[in-house]
Parts: structure tokens; C-alpha cells; sequence
């Protein structure tokens, strides 16, 4: 599959959009989700990016190694370019997102990585919203969140997790 991204990541589009901004719009109006600063994860041509702009987020910012050119083409901001390997290995630490939302990616992350990847995220941000066509991936508590609720819409699974260790009072 990275192969495919790798080769096509500048032209990439995402066919599900429709259905991806209507699980986003239902989340948003069902779950309370802080919308200050946000992360979008495997930013794809920024769909998701567009999205949360129109449910009023604040500022996000957008991560895809293969897909950034086609982000920035659509969205006219720039796009990180950590892989899911290099933000399991820490390279989001010390940042604060409110809220991170995975569409239609987070499966693809390597099995035995997916537990640092999600740690990693669980120390960035107090939400997480996967966005997915199927029920992968499974993310544990032990992995840092908790699930708080499921919706399906248009046969998009949109999860929301929330952060699960304590942090310290400031």
C-alpha cells in the first residue's frame, strides 16, 4: 500500500470524502470535542483538514509522508511529513493538539507498531477520532486511550477515544 501512496501521493484523492465529511459533521454534533488546535493524521488531499475548517476548528495542522504536495495543492498550507514509524518513535513529542483525527489511515499502521503510535498520540492530545471503513484497528487502554463512543455513518465507523492517563494539574 505505501507503494501506491509513494507513487501517487501528489495526485491523491480520497473516493470516500462524502462519506468522511458526513461522519465528521455527525461526530461534531453528537461528541464534545475541543476544536483550539488539531492535528490531522495521514492528512490524505486534506479532506479532513477542510472539514474541521468548516466546523469551525481553530488552527490545524496536517502529517502525510506520502500525500503532503496534494495537500498543500487543495488546502494551500503546507503538510509535515512524519510516517506513523516516525511518530511512534517521537518525533510529535513536546507538542499539544486538542484533538487528532485519523481518517481512513490509522489501519494501515504497521500491527506492531500500533501500540507506540498510540502511546505517542495519547501524550499530544486529549482526543483521538478514527475515522474508518472496517472495525481495525483495535486500540487497547493500555495503549493510553479509552474508548468513549462509535457512530456509523454512510458505512464510515468514526470512533472517539479519549486520552486515558492523568495528566498534572497546571
Amino acid at each position: 500500500m505505501a507503494g501506491y501512496y509513494a507513487r501517487f501521493g501528489a495526485a491523491y484523492r480520497n473516493p470516500h470524502e462524502r462519506a468522511v465529511r458526513a461522519a465528521l459533521r455527525a461526530a461534531a454534533a453528537r461528541w464534545d470535542f475541543p476544536r483550539g488546535r488539531m492535528l490531522d493524521l495521514a492528512c490524505g488531499s486534506g479532506e479532513v483538514t477542510l472539514a474541521l475548517q468548516e466546523l469551525g476548528a481553530g488552527a490545524v495542522d496536517g502529517t502525510d509522508p506520502y500525500t503532503y504536495a496534494a495537500y498543500a495543492a487543495r488546502t494551500g498550507r503546507p503538510a509535515e511529513r512524519h510516517s506513523f514509524e516516525q511518530i511512534a518513535a517521537g518525533a510529535l513529542a513536546g507538542r499539544r493538539y486538542d484533538t487528532i483525527v485519523c481518517s481512513y489511515a490509522l489501519h494501515l499502521a504497521e500491527p506492531s507498531r500500533l501500540p507506540a503510535l498510540a502511546l505517542q498520540l495519547s501524550l499530544i492530545a486529549d482526543h483521538l477520532i478514527v475515522l474508518t471503513p472496517h472495525k481495525r484497528p483495535a486500540i487497547q487502554p493500555a495503549w493510553g486511550w479509552s474508548l468513549a463512543d462509535e457512530l456509523v455513518v454512510d458505512r464510515v465507523r468514526a470512533r472517539h477515544y479519549r486520552q486515558g492517563w492523568q495528566r498534572d494539574a497546571q
